[in-house]
This record gives C-alpha cells, sequence and structure tokens, in this order.
C-alpha cells in the first residue's frame, strides 16, 4: 500500500521546490566575486558584502517564484517537461499563494537593497543610480516569465543573465564597496555573467522540446539544438578567455590563474554536450554546469584574494 505523505510536510517540501534554494550558489557567485575583487583593491566591506549577498539571494528567490507563476499561467511547465515538478504542478501550491509569495518576496528584496543602498552610497547619484537600478533588478525578475510579453518567451533570458548576474552583480558589488569605476572588472563580470549564461543554456537544452511546443522560444530554441551546444561551448570558452584577460592585463599575480583548475570540468562537459543530442541527456549536466560555474568562480576569487 503506497505510504500518504503528511499535509504540512508535502506543503513545506512543496515550497522548498519553489524557491529552488539550489540555485542561490550562481547568484551568490557574483556578488563573491565583485567582494574579492574589492579585496584586492583594499576596499572590503563585509556589512556592505553580506547586505549585496542577501539582496542578491532575496531577488533570486523571487525569479525562482514568479518564473513558477508565469510558466504555470502558459502551461509551459506540464507533465511532459524533463525538469524536477515545482510545487504547483504537484497541486501543493495554488496560483494565489504563489502571488502572495511573490509580493512578500519583491517586498524583502526591496528593503533589503533600500538598506544596502542607505549604508553604501555617499552621494545622492549614486543612492539615485543603484535604486533605478534595484528597480530595473525586480522588474527584470518578475518580467522573464510572467506579464503578456515576458522576455523569457522571446530568447532574451541568457542577456538578461549575463547584464544582472555579470555585469551588474560584479561590477555593482565592488563599486559599492570600493567606490571606484575599473574598466578592467568587466572582464571578470562578464565571465561571471556567460557562465550564469552557460547555466540557463542547459536548462533550456533539457526542456528545448517541451518549450518549442507551449511557444516558449528560449534561446536555445530559436537557435535549434546543434547550434545551442555550439553557443555553450562559446559561452565556457568566452568566460575563460575574459578570466585569462583580467588576469594578464590586471597584474594581480600568480593568484589570478587559479580558475585554470576549472579548465578540465569545462572542456569534458563541451565534449559531452556535443555528444549527447538528446534532452533528456542534459539533466544531469545542469547541476554539473552550476557547480563548474561555482568552482570557477571561487578559484578567481582565492586568487583575489591571494
Amino acid at each position: 500500500m503506497e505510504q500518504i505523505q503528511p499535509a504540512p510536510l508535502f506543503h513545506f517540501r512543496a515550497w522548498l521546490e519553489s524557491l529552488r534554494l539550489r540555485t542561490l550558489p550562481l547568484a551568490f557567485a557574483s556578488i563573491l566575486t565583485g567582494s574579492a575583487l574589492a579585496w584586492w583593491q583594499g576596499s572590503f566591506n563585509l556589512t556592505i558584502a553580506l547586505l549585496c549577498f542577501l539582496t542578491s539571494g532575496l531577488l533570486q528567490v523571487l525569479s525562482n517564484l514568479a518564473n513558477d507563476y508565469g510558466d504555470a499561467v502558459k502551461g509551459s511547465d506540464g507533465s511532459a517537461r524533463l525538469g524536477p515538478l515545482r510545487g504547483i504542478q504537484k497541486g501543493a501550491i495554488t496560483l494565489a499563494q504563489l502571488r502572495r509569495s511573490i509580493i512578500i518576496a519583491t517586498a524583502m528584496a526591496l528593503m533589503c537593497g533600500i538598506l544596502l543602498i542607505s549604508y553604501a552610497c555617499d552621494s545622492l547619484s549614486d543612492v539615485f543610480s543603484f535604486l533605478l537600478l534595484g528597480a530595473l533588478a525586480i522588474v527584470a525578475a518578475i518580467a522573464y516569465t510572467v506579464g503578456k510579453k515576458p522576455y523569457g518567451y522571446l530568447g532574451l533570458g541568457d542577456l538578461s543573465v549575463l547584464i544582472f548576474f555579470g555585469w551588474l552583480g560584479v561590477s555593482g558589488s565592488f563599486y559599492l564597496q570600493s567606490h571606484l569605476i575599473a574598466p578592467l572588472v568587466l572582464l571578470p563580470a562578464t565571465a561571471c555573467g556567460l557562465l550564469a549564461a552557460a547555466v540557463l543554456n542547459i536548462n533550456n537544452l533539457r526542456d528545448i522540446e517541451t518549450d518549442r511546443q507551449c511557444g516558449k522560444m528560449t534561446l536555445a530554441v530559436r537557435l535549434g539544438g546543434d547550434n545551442a551546444r555550439r553557443y555553450h561551448l562559446l559561452l565556457l570558452s568566452g568566460a575563460l578567455l575574459c578570466f585569462a584577460l583580467f588576469a594578464y592585463l590586471g597584474g594581480a599575480g600568480w593568484g589570478s590563474w587559479l580558475f585554470l583548475l576549472a579548465v578540465p570540468l569545462f572542456w569534458r562537459q563541451g565534449r559531452y554536450i556535443l555528444r549527447e543530442k538528446s534532452p533528456a541527456a542534459m539533466r544531469p549536466m545542469l547541476e554539473k554546469t552550476v557547480k563548474a560555474a561555482l568552482l570557477a568562480n571561487v578559484l578567481f576569487s582565492i586568487g583575489m584574494l591571494l
């Protein structure tokens, strides 16, 4: 006889699935990199760094909840989807509950962001600039799948990830601690964003068939399976190139080359993705891509600390 799971425990697990806490390390990677760069410049501030981590994590949770809501409304996450079932697909969470959770997550991200800005910004121009960037981040987190024309359904998700997980996450956290405009920082920021885009691309390769059927025109759908795999190699190699250019131009010493220890992982992953053509083969690669991207960022950050 099938064992009936207690309702409270089932409900709790459903919310954990919707929060997708396993995606948080990728959101934290950009803050880690930006903070390590601030340390390298002698400007590291623990309080600001922690507030950046908290704000970034709340924005990621908001994005995850909004993604579940938007896909549920549009019917994108059906039973044929290869990825894990979310709470709303299992019937454990209602659309009304998801809407309320999105409002709560938005309010928490907004409050944390305002606290960060009030603590870190020294001038009115910085305050207004980061308030605008924070508002754009909240809108981007929600509008990925929510609304009449969500940009995630138009193939613009990769660009958004590059901007918010790369350029804004790294350069923003670096600037809030150092108050320096350093164009060279855009190189590791771009690397971080490209690695985050690689994670999204694996996710979209896994769901390419179901996304195509329901009209979710991700970049992987638009490129087609073979070209999306070549695009993935460009993301990985582009990230490594950006890290290498920074190490060469930045004069940060041998430690800035530590990221090269992650190259064998990227090499094996690239070969696997080119060889395996089925969407189902991408399921185990999602977690591996997250770990490889995180490892590269951690190694680079350690190098900055050294």
